[in-house]
């Protein structure tokens, strides 16, 4: 797969250009799955280097139009730190949200945000998400919860992020949506897509308005281990699994139009 820096494109290095490719990928495989909402929400993730800047979407480009070259390079201050920073806007709660967990945590090297029908209506759900589903199961004793404050442009609120999420990779943001990190694009990838999905099932079994069964405590605590093996082998063996699994995914949208590699 040529992921060479397109010549007089952008100034990077090669390994930020990896970066920014996964990561207009994962914008576009995003909106294959009908996860966004119009040009709100955001994925970022981390670059490469000292300096502690990140990626997150320019404001105003469609998740599924996402190129490598529009993302924009940003510091944990909000400043853009690229050329031309005046044409290159972005959203101020995504950066309030984002560069809180980039901040605090240094397994967050992608994290992903939205509102999602199905998200949005699990967060107003006074109990939250239900172990209904093998889905959900996954974030079985592993999924926060942090309170709505309002829009997120208060700079304040990203130490109670940070508390809330405490050492899990996914939380439910009440009343607004959901939001996961990962150690690396393909398994942040993976953490949305069973999220989103979990909360798809659940909002569709309450519809059904029949009585829900929900699985024997030791059932649930075995398939949340069987999907967080804590061992640094079952560790790799999970990041191995998400690349495999992503390169698959990439597949839905081999063959777009303009190429996320551009």
């Amino acid at each position: 797969m040529n992921i060479a820096t397109p010549p007089g494109r952008i100034n990077c290095s090669e390994e930020e250009w990896r970066v920014r490719c996964d990561l207009a990928a994962l914008y576009r495989l995003v909106a294959h799955h009908k996860m966004t909402d119009f040009i709100y929400t955001h994925i970022s993730a981390r670059v490469p280097g000292p300096e502690h800047h990140f990626l997150i979407n320019k404001y105003g480009v469609l998740f599924h139009e996402m190129r490598a070259s529009d993302l924009v390079k940003i510091d944990l201050n909000g400043n853009v730190v690229e050329d031309e920073p005046q044409s290159k806007p972005v959203n101020a709660a995504g950066f309030t949200i984002h560069s809180a967990l980039h901040m605090a945590r240094e397994d967050a090297f992608c994290v992903v945000h939205t509102h999602t029908a199905a998200g949005i209506a699990v967060s107003a759900q006074k109990h939250g998400l239900l172990p209904i589903s093998q889905h959900a199961l996954k974030f079985y004793g592993h999924l926060a919860y942090h309170g709505y404050e309002g829009v997120a442009l208060d700079l304040d609120e990203r130490d109670r992020l940070v508390a809330d999420i405490g050492e899990h990779q996914a939380m439910i943001l009440v009343n607004h949506g959901l939001l996961v990190t990962g150690r690396t694009i393909p398994e942040a990838f993976n953490m949305i897509y069973y999220l989103e999905r979990a909360c798809q099932a659940q909002v569709a079994a309450l519809a059904g308005g029949s009585e829900l069964i929900l699985p024997p405590e030791e059932v649930r605590l075995k398939t949340a281990a069987q999907f967080n093996g804590k061992t640094k082998e079952e560790s790799e063996k999970k990041l191995a699994h998400f690349e495999w699994a992503w390169q698959s995914a990439l597949r839905l949208i081999e063959g777009d139009k303009i190429d996320w590699r551009t």
